[in-house]
């Protein structure tokens, strides 16, 4: 099974990248941007017997590894 995990920023947290990244686009003329939020994302390929399992595994690795529960969520989107 393949999922695409998105790790982003909670709510209120700061984004410098992002900020960044606004203040560039509106520099180059995009002046209609309002905002830009920076995002990772994990393409994840697991052997498991159903899509449960391989929820509770992906969900484990984010809690463990791939995202800090304090300023980070996460959510998995299935690859068909």
């Amino acid at each position: 099974m393949i999922a695409d995990v998105y790790i982003y920023l909670k709510e209120g947290v700061a984004d410098p990248e992002g900020e960044a990244t606004k203040k560039a686009l509106r520099l180059l003329g995009f002046k209609n941007v309002k905002k830009v939020s920076s995002r990772k994302v994990f393409r994840i390929e697991v052997d498991a017997r159903n899509r449960e399992e391989a929820e509770r595994e992906i969900s484990g690795m984010c809690e463990k590894l791939l995202a800090n529960p304090v300023i980070q969520k996460y959510t998995i989107q299935w690859v068909e």
